[in-house]
Protein backbone atom coordinates (compact mmCIF):
# COMPACT_ATOMS: atom_id res chain seq x y z
CA UNK A 1 0.00 0.00 0.00
CA UNK A 2 1.92 3.53 -1.47
CA UNK A 3 1.41 6.21 1.35
CA UNK A 4 -0.97 8.75 1.62
CA UNK A 5 -0.44 11.98 -0.19
CA UNK A 6 -0.57 15.07 1.98
CA UNK A 7 -3.36 17.61 0.48
CA UNK A 8 -2.37 20.91 1.58
CA UNK A 9 -5.84 22.07 0.15
CA UNK A 10 -7.43 19.86 3.04
CA UNK A 11 -5.18 20.86 5.75
CA UNK A 12 -6.55 24.20 5.17
CA UNK A 13 -10.15 23.12 4.64
CA UNK A 14 -9.69 21.24 8.14
CA UNK A 15 -7.62 23.43 9.58
CA UNK A 16 -10.35 25.76 9.28
CA UNK A 17 -12.95 23.28 11.41
CA UNK A 18 -10.39 23.37 13.94
CA UNK A 19 -10.76 27.02 13.83
CA UNK A 20 -14.74 27.69 14.10
CA UNK A 21 -14.18 25.00 17.11
CA UNK A 22 -11.93 27.57 18.63
CA UNK A 23 -13.96 30.85 17.86
CA UNK A 24 -16.94 28.57 19.98
CA UNK A 25 -14.17 28.62 23.14
CA UNK A 26 -13.69 32.27 23.06
CA UNK A 27 -17.24 32.56 23.04
CA UNK A 28 -17.06 30.34 26.10
CA UNK A 29 -14.52 32.36 27.68
CA UNK A 30 -12.08 29.97 27.33
CA UNK A 31 -8.30 29.57 25.37
CA UNK A 32 -9.76 29.92 22.30
CA UNK A 33 -7.81 26.11 21.00
CA UNK A 34 -10.04 24.19 18.67
CA UNK A 35 -9.39 20.67 17.41
CA UNK A 36 -10.75 18.25 14.55
CA UNK A 37 -9.75 14.21 13.74
CA UNK A 38 -9.82 13.26 10.66
CA UNK A 39 -10.26 9.43 8.91
CA UNK A 40 -10.64 8.52 5.50
CA UNK A 41 -11.49 12.61 4.44
CA UNK A 42 -14.33 13.25 7.61
CA UNK A 43 -14.26 14.72 10.75
CA UNK A 44 -15.17 12.22 13.12
CA UNK A 45 -14.85 14.38 16.21
CA UNK A 46 -14.96 18.71 17.67
CA UNK A 47 -14.10 20.06 20.45
CA UNK A 48 -12.69 23.10 21.98
CA UNK A 49 -11.26 23.44 25.26
CA UNK A 50 -13.51 23.53 28.50
CA UNK A 51 -11.02 23.64 31.07
CA UNK A 52 -12.49 26.33 33.09
CA UNK A 53 -16.28 25.43 31.97
CA UNK A 54 -15.88 22.19 33.00
CA UNK A 55 -13.39 22.96 35.97
CA UNK A 56 -10.92 20.12 34.44
CA UNK A 57 -7.34 20.76 33.81
CA UNK A 58 -7.20 17.68 31.19
CA UNK A 59 -10.31 19.13 28.98
CA UNK A 60 -8.10 20.60 26.49
CA UNK A 61 -9.93 20.67 22.79
CA UNK A 62 -7.58 17.71 21.99
CA UNK A 63 -8.22 15.46 24.88
CA UNK A 64 -12.03 15.91 24.11
CA UNK A 65 -11.98 15.43 20.42
CA UNK A 66 -9.38 12.24 20.65
CA UNK A 67 -12.08 10.95 23.41
CA UNK A 68 -15.02 11.64 20.71
CA UNK A 69 -12.99 9.92 18.37
CA UNK A 70 -12.18 6.42 20.07
CA UNK A 71 -15.99 6.73 20.44
CA UNK A 72 -16.77 7.33 16.91
CA UNK A 73 -14.37 4.23 15.58
CA UNK A 74 -15.07 1.90 18.52
CA UNK A 75 -11.42 1.66 19.64
CA UNK A 76 -8.73 3.43 21.45
CA UNK A 77 -6.36 3.10 18.66
CA UNK A 78 -6.50 6.17 15.94
CA UNK A 79 -3.88 4.46 13.82
CA UNK A 80 -5.47 5.70 10.65
CA UNK A 81 -6.61 9.75 11.59
CA UNK A 82 -5.11 13.07 11.85
CA UNK A 83 -5.50 15.80 14.57
CA UNK A 84 -5.78 19.20 13.55
CA UNK A 85 -5.50 21.62 16.21
CA UNK A 86 -5.12 25.66 16.07
CA UNK A 87 -1.98 25.62 18.22
CA UNK A 88 0.81 23.48 19.19
CA UNK A 89 -0.16 20.67 21.50
CA UNK A 90 0.79 20.64 24.89
CA UNK A 91 2.95 18.06 26.36
CA UNK A 92 -0.11 15.90 28.20
CA UNK A 93 -1.65 16.12 24.57
CA UNK A 94 0.82 15.38 22.36
CA UNK A 95 1.26 12.76 25.22
CA UNK A 96 -2.61 11.50 24.18
CA UNK A 97 -1.86 11.55 20.18
CA UNK A 98 1.17 9.15 20.73
CA UNK A 99 -0.36 6.71 22.92
CA UNK A 100 -3.63 6.72 20.57
CA UNK A 101 -1.06 6.46 17.92
CA UNK A 102 -2.51 9.20 15.24
CA UNK A 103 -0.70 9.00 11.52
CA UNK A 104 -0.28 12.70 11.45
CA UNK A 105 -0.77 15.96 13.64
CA UNK A 106 -1.17 18.54 12.11
CA UNK A 107 -1.11 22.48 14.38
CA UNK A 108 -1.29 26.33 13.48
CA UNK A 109 0.58 27.94 15.94
CA UNK A 110 3.67 27.31 17.26
CA UNK A 111 3.73 27.47 21.41
CA UNK A 112 7.29 28.47 21.99
CA UNK A 113 7.13 27.51 25.82
CA UNK A 114 5.17 24.32 26.39
CA UNK A 115 4.72 22.97 22.77
CA UNK A 116 5.36 19.25 22.58
CA UNK A 117 5.18 19.04 18.82
CA UNK A 118 8.65 20.41 17.93
CA UNK A 119 8.93 23.99 19.21
CA UNK A 120 10.01 23.28 23.00
CA UNK A 121 10.19 19.73 22.79
CA UNK A 122 9.40 16.43 20.68
CA UNK A 123 7.21 14.31 22.23
CA UNK A 124 5.62 13.49 19.11
CA UNK A 125 8.45 11.96 17.85
CA UNK A 126 10.63 11.09 20.87
CA UNK A 127 13.10 8.19 19.37
CA UNK A 128 12.18 5.65 22.49
CA UNK A 129 8.53 5.97 22.45
CA UNK A 130 6.50 3.13 20.93
CA UNK A 131 4.94 4.88 18.22
CA UNK A 132 5.77 8.57 16.50
CA UNK A 133 3.33 11.17 14.62
CA UNK A 134 3.92 13.05 11.84
CA UNK A 135 3.71 16.18 12.25
CA UNK A 136 2.93 19.58 10.29
CA UNK A 137 2.60 23.12 11.91
CA UNK A 138 1.80 26.53 10.70
CA UNK A 139 -1.20 25.52 8.28
CA UNK A 140 -3.18 28.56 9.07
CA UNK A 141 -1.16 30.14 11.68
CA UNK A 142 -1.69 33.44 11.07
CA UNK A 143 -5.42 33.40 11.68
CA UNK A 144 -4.99 30.86 14.58
CA UNK A 145 -2.15 33.40 16.12
CA UNK A 146 -4.56 36.08 16.18
CA UNK A 147 -7.10 34.27 17.96
CA UNK A 148 -5.13 33.61 20.74
CA UNK A 149 -3.46 37.35 20.66
CA UNK A 150 -7.05 39.16 20.31
CA UNK A 151 -7.94 36.75 23.11
CA UNK A 152 -5.26 37.40 25.61
CA UNK A 153 -5.14 40.83 24.73
CA UNK A 154 -8.84 41.26 25.92
CA UNK A 155 -7.72 39.67 28.87
CA UNK A 156 -5.26 41.88 29.59
CA UNK A 157 -7.40 44.69 29.25
CA UNK A 158 -9.97 42.85 31.69
CA UNK A 159 -7.20 42.60 34.68
CA UNK A 160 -5.47 46.21 34.49
CA UNK A 161 -9.38 47.93 34.56
CA UNK A 162 -10.22 45.58 37.32
CA UNK A 163 -6.63 46.11 39.30
CA UNK A 164 -7.23 50.18 38.74
CA UNK A 165 -10.47 49.46 39.82
CA UNK A 166 -9.08 47.57 43.42
CA UNK A 167 -6.53 50.28 43.57
CA UNK A 168 -8.92 53.14 43.90
CA UNK A 169 -11.39 51.72 46.39
CA UNK A 170 -7.95 51.38 48.37
CA UNK A 171 -7.17 54.78 48.27
CA UNK A 172 -10.64 56.40 49.96
CA UNK A 173 -13.20 54.91 47.40
CA UNK A 174 -16.39 56.43 49.07
CA UNK A 175 -18.12 52.79 50.71
CA UNK A 176 -14.50 51.39 50.72
CA UNK A 177 -13.29 50.38 54.22
CA UNK A 178 -10.45 53.32 54.17
CA UNK A 179 -12.97 56.01 53.90
CA UNK A 180 -15.51 54.96 56.49
CA UNK A 181 -12.59 54.82 58.83
CA UNK A 182 -13.15 51.05 59.42
CA UNK A 183 -9.17 50.56 59.23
Amino acid sequence: MSEPIIDLQSDHYFMGEALRQAVRAADAEETPVGAVVVREGRIIARAFNQVETLRDATAHAEMLALTQAEEAVGDWRLTDCTLYVTKEPCPMCAGAAVHVRLARVVYGVSDPKAGAAGTAMNLLQFPTMNHRCDVTGGVREPECRALLQTFFAGRREENQKAAAKNRKNENGAPGSPSSAGDV
